[in-house]
């Protein structure tokens, strides 16, 4: 092999497997003499990757965590795979799966060979996932072209239906793409209504990119989660929720939904939480369901008493 830029990519790519490489190996798999890797190999390092060698009959070359996060180089199978988990991860806002995830897959999809486009495309046709809750699915290259216009300061146009079921079609200047763990939701700046709006993914159809650049606006609110949690609470009314939870405080943090807020610890085995939410009755029952401990609900006393009628029912189904 004597294109030395290739050769790099493919010695990168053989490095980045968890494993150490004896030089001998790696001049085998690349056809040159153990002297070129050497030089390789520090050509590596002066480019910033920590290549470190051992010494030693067992001894190699392995890639190392350096203090920033090289550039991948991965195999066919590889990036059909890492496609495939985030586009099933986001697809269904999954609690945890942020913006970052979907910027990853819309970095990752627009470099991929359309052959293995193709083939991301067919294993998502072909598989089934299986959610929690009542959160709305979205389809992941809607998610993937707002988040590269986002990127891009690109226009971006879409059929957007209202709760209502009327459509219009809008231009937006996207701004940021945010979950709530439920659902996710586009803050853009609105064109023809000149103001700034919270767009349902799951309600937006047919987007792309206009390809008409803007220079972005100063968002009215620290961020984008700030501004979108003010929006729901213009369009829809909130309810305070106060509960006891009978379990450790990061026990329970690491089940709750993080834009909810973080629980309050009282004890080491009990903690509060005190939380603004716009959700049902029924959603909110479920979340505290699906905390896996004991609780006791002190507000509102609309959520007691729907525990209450749930938990008799319940009780009914079991007998």
């Amino acid at each position: 092999m004597t294109d030395t830029p290739a050769r790099l990519l493919n010695l990168l790519s053989l490095l980045q497997t968890p494993r150490e490489w004896p030089g001998s190996e790696l001049a085998e798999r690349l056809g040159v003499t153990t002297r070129t890797i050497r030089r390789d190999i520090e050509r590596l390092r002066d480019l910033g990757y920590p290549v470190q060698a051992t010494m030693g009959a067992v001894g190699g070359y392995r890639l190392a965590a350096g203090a920033a996060l090289p550039p991948l180089v991965l195999d066919d199978e590889e990036a059909v795979a890492i496609a495939v988990g985030l586009r099933a991860g986001a697809g269904h806002a999954v609690d945890g799966i942020e913006e970052a995830s979907v910027r990853a897959l819309a970095k990752l999809e627009q470099v991929l060979p359309s052959r293995l486009r193709h083939r991301v495309s067919a294993l998502q046709a072909a598989t089934v996932p299986i959610t929690s809750g009542d959160g709305a699915t979205v389809d992941p290259r809607t998610l993937t072209v707002m988040a590269s216009a986002a990127t891009g300061n690109e226009r971006l146009r879409f059929t957007y239906r209202k709760g209502d079921g009327a459509e219009t079609q809008r231009l937006v200047e996207p701004h940021r793409l945010v979950s709530t763990g439920r659902r996710w939701y586009l803050v853009a700046y609105d064109i023809d209504r000149g103001d700034w709006r919270t767009f349902r993914v799951d309600r937006v159809s047919e987007p792309f990119a206009t390809g008409a650049r803007f220079a972005p606006r100063e968002l009215p609110a620290a961020n984008a989660a700030e501004f979108m949690k003010g929006s729901l609470g213009r369009m829809q009314p909130t309810m305070r929720v106060v509960a006891t939870l009978h379990a450790p405080a990061e026990f329970v943090a690491a089940r709750l939904p993080q834009h909810l807020g973080a629980p309050q610890p009282v004890d080491g085995t009990t903690c509060r939480i005190d939380l603004e939410v716009a959700d049902s009755l029924e959603w909110v029952a479920f979340r505290l369901a699906l905390l896996d401990c004991d609780f006791t609900v002190h507000e509102p006393r609309e959520l007691v008493e729907h525990l209450r009628e749930l938990g008799a029912r319940i009780s009914r189904a079991a007998t």
